[in-house]
């Protein structure tokens, strides 16, 4: 329910403010405006203003529409043809046509301002571990450094270092890091991308740049117990520190488990820390299947340094001004990347993969809303700029497409034929159908592959 109601919410706002902006721009343009509904099909509630405007509410919340005077759609008074949409000037038509996707980059704008004001959480880009022939190794980048700004660009979060550098593949550009380490020295090393290709973005890039969180120890130390797990019953209590399994030193909370997992109805032998004393324990992991394999589980958990970790959170937030800046650039750059995206899958550079369908957004909406005010937030800026530039999209039935078709009237001189309108019509029904069964499929097989 939390997702059905979250993603419902996100396409009502998303709509009306799009067909507000068309709205807006077609009355300032004096253009009558016959409906404006929220939802496509059967009206199932309506009022009429005083302009003659009805506002509706349509049975399928999947979008809306604004409905507009023209004679192209119906027979017009002769006391009302100053007001059609298809008499007006072409630069009037194409700033109708073209207000409802500014009207959603505004609104990201907007939400990013007031998310940036009141403070958007993340985690210090701090390099975990450096793995061996990654671009980060061969760069000579250090554990525990933090990335303070790339190319010039402040860095305070991992979320903001992943874009920059997903910008910085797009483009095919080399990435210069400016680090400070754990002693507080500030290096610059210089990041080699160029053996990544579009098609990594498909993946992990961050991974295969070998630029990893860092994460802070968790020791072999137990947390919790299950009152009926092998543990409790070994006689193992919150507070052990184990410290050798079978004669081998454990040094990490990962590796006991390794062994606990390794070793299914095969007792163990332990020598553990308690109170400062060391005792031996004989425990035997219970078997269980875990995705068809079989493993070892003693009912413990960890004891985490939740201190440590909470040292690793940050909160970036700006005033007021920088805070509309930083909004402002965040909604131009995703933009950019988006149209890079879209660009590199029209290439067959980037699987279409990446594309997503109403399943996933779906999904996306309620994950974000269960984690947060400020993670919905950003979603559906995230989406409103998606949204923007999908409407800018030179494609027939967008209203890219109507834009590009005014824009040929306009240095032609004369409205494009009704064969070339028609024709674009069916191709842009073509190219929508085909692109919505791609993103179903992705959602589809993100159901079923996870």
């Amino acid at each position: 329910m939390i997702t059905l109601l979250a993603f419902v919410v996100a396409i009502v706002v998303l709509v009306v403010f799009h067909e507000y902006g068309h709205y807006l721009v077609a009355r300032l343009c004096d253009v009558k405006v016959l409906r404006f509904s929220v939802g496509f099909g059967n009206v199932i509630w309506s009022r009429v203003d005083k302009k003659g405007t009805e506002w509706a509410l349509s049975a399928i919340p999947l979008g809306g529409y604004v409905k507009m005077l023209d004679e192209r759609e119906g027979d017009v008074p002769p006391n009302e043809l100053r007001n059609a949409f298809n008499r007006k000037p072409v630069l009037q038509r194409m700033a109708i046509v073209v207000a409802g996707p500014l009207a959603n980059l505004l609104l990201a704008v907007v939400l990013y301002w007031a998310l940036f004001m009141y403070g958007v959480p993340g985690i210090k880009p701090v390099l975990g571990e450096i793995v061996a022939g990654t671009p980060a190794s061969v760069a000579a980048l250090e554990t525990q450094s933090t990335i303070v700004s790339i190319n010039g660009h402040t860095t305070p979060s991992w979320q903001e270092v992943r874009w920059t550098l997903l910008d910085l593949i797009l483009q095919q550009r080399s990435a210069q890091l400016e680090l400070r380490g754990k002693a507080g020295d500030v290096v610059v090393r210089e990041l080699d991308m160029s053996g990544l290709s579009a098609a990594d973005l498909d993946g992990d890039f961050m991974r295969k740049l070998g630029l990893l969180p860092y994460q802070p120890p968790v020791y072999p130390v137990i947390g919790q117990l299950t009152a009926d797990g092998a543990a409790a019953q070994a006689g193992m209590q919150v507070g052990d520190r184990v410290l050798r399994v079978n004669g081998e030193v454990v040094s990490l909370w990962e590796d006991w488990v390794k062994v606990v997992r390794a070793h299914p109805e095969q007792s163990l032998q332990l020598e553990i820390e308690r109170d400062g004393a060391r005792i031996n324990l004989s425990v035997k992991p219970a078997a269980l299947e875990d995705k068809g394999e079989r493993i070892g589980r003693i009912g413990a958990g960890a004891q985490i340094d939740r201190r440590a970790f909470e040292a690793l959170l940050t909160d970036v937030h700006y005033p007021p001004m920088q805070a509309l800046s930083e909004g402002v650039r965040k909604t131009w750059e995703t933009a950019l990347i988006s149209l890079k995206m879209m660009g590199k899958m029209v290439l067959g550079e980037v699987s279409l993969k990446n594309l997503s369908g109403p399943i996933t957004i779906a999904d996306y909406a309620g994950q974000s809303a269960q984690m947060g005010l400020g993670a919905y937030v950003g979603f559906l800026a995230l989406i409103s700029i998606s949204l923007g530039i999908l409407n800018l999209l030179p494609i027939p039935l967008l209203d890219g497409g109507h834009l590009l078709y005014y824009s040929v009237e306009f240095f032609k001189g004369s409205p494009v034929s009704d064969n070339l309108w028609e024709v674009g019509q069916k191709v842009g029904i073509a190219l929508l159908v085909t692109m919505m069964a791609f993103a179903l499929y992705n959602d589809v097989s993100r159901l079923i592959l996870g």
